[in-house]
Order: C-alpha cells, then sequence, then structure tokens
C-alpha cells in the first residue's frame, strides 16, 4: 500500500515510511519527533486500512490515507470515479482504496479505538418554553462532558442518551448527528485532565 499525504494545500503520494517522513519533515508547522515518527510508522506498517490524522494544534491535522495507487493522478482518478463508493467491514488491506469522501473520513475517525476519557461537546436545539405563553422555541445550546469511552462514537452516543434521559430536556429537542460540525470530541487519555467536569 501507498500512502496520500495531506496539510492543507500540500499534498504527496509516497510509496514507504522513509518517503513520507522526508515530507512531513518539509513542513516547518509540524513538529518532527521521536513519538510521531514512531506512530507515524506503526499506522504505515499495520493492517489498519482507515484513514489517520495528525493533530499539530486545535483544529489543524495532517492526514495519511493508505491507497493502491501507483501516482497522484491515479489516486485523484480513482477518487473522483469512486467518491460515493461505500466502505466496509470487509475490505481488507490490499482492496482498501482511497477514502478521501468527507463523509467516509469523518466515520473512520469516530469508529477508531482508544479506550479512555473523552472531551465531548454537542450543540444541540433545545426546545425551550416562552415564558408567559403556551409557546416554545429551539434555542441552541451546548452541552460538554468527560466521558469514558472506547471511540468517538461511543463518546457521542453516551452523551445523547445521558441528554435524553434528563427530565429537564424536551424531547423534542433536536440532536445533531455524530458526522456533523455541532459534536465534537477529543480523546484525553486515561486519566482526567481535570477534576469537578461533568463526567459519564
Amino acid at each position: 500500500m501507498n500512502i496520500y499525504a495531506r496539510y492543507f494545500d500540500q499534498e504527496v503520494l509516497v510509496h514507504n515510511y522513509d518517503e513520507l517522513m522526508g515530507f512531513l519533515a518539509s513542513i516547518p508547522e509540524i513538529p518532527i519527533n521521536a513519538r510521531l515518527e514512531e506512530d507515524v510508522r506503526s499506522y504505515v506498517e499495520s493492517d489498519m486500512p482507515y484513514p489517520k490524522r495528525y493533530k499539530i494544534r486545535p483544529r489543524v491535522y495532517f492526514i495519511l490515507i493508505k491507497t493502491a495507487a501507483e501516482s497522484m493522478e491515479e489516486f485523484k482518478s480513482h477518487h473522483k470515479d469512486n467518491n460515493n463508493a461505500p466502505v466496509t467491514a470487509s475490505n481488507t488491506p490490499s482492496s482498501v482504496e482511497a477514502i478521501v469522501n468527507k463523509k467516509e473520513i469523518r466515520a473512520a475517525q469516530l469508529a477508531e479505538i482508544h479506550s479512555g476519557w473523552y472531551l465531548g461537546t454537542v450543540v444541540f436545539k433545545r426546545v425551550i418554553q416562552i415564558a408567559g405563553t403556551t409557546k416554545f422555541r429551539y434555542q441552541d445550546t451546548t452541552f460538554q462532558a468527560y466521558v469514558r469511552a472506547n471511540s468517538g462514537m461511543e463518546c457521542y452516543n453516551r452523551i445523547i442518551e445521558h441528554l435524553k434521559n434528563r427530565p429537564e430536556i424536551d424531547l423534542r429537542s433536536q440532536f445533531p448527528s455524530a458526522r456533523g460540525n455541532n459534536f465534537t470530541y477529543e480523546f484525553v487519555g486515561n486519566e482526567l485532565p481535570t477534576e469537578g467536569e461533568d463526567d459519564e
């Protein structure tokens, strides 16, 4: 498998770990250290077919995608022809092609297994009664909590379940999709970074 790497408008398709690290090292904004080198090597040598993103700073990432394409032209041509092709659990590393559709990348990120604490944030439309009337309105409401989970998707599911079971929240409230911009999460490790936060 080859590797497609992208950081903003800088992109490359490489054939091995050394070429990949050469590309990453050429970008001043990406801090190369032993931990990053080890993690990238582990991803390149693993059987994991899904894309992987690496956080540089808040909201800034570079992404790696495994592909059988031998050139950038072939990679982009495959993306154009197969943008809506389904990705299933039966895919094997030898048959998995470029997964560059935003929804597919998001789904892969949500499914990544990392057991520990997550900081999940949901912005949902809460039904609120208008004072002095029998009418209601939607109000954007942010809920944030530390959640013990195995993946971003489990973090999302536990938060939504918790909100739906809170008696003060009207069941007509509207909750966002896990793949949308109104749900964000961050893996914080095996220990809570602070005390006194809500947790699930």
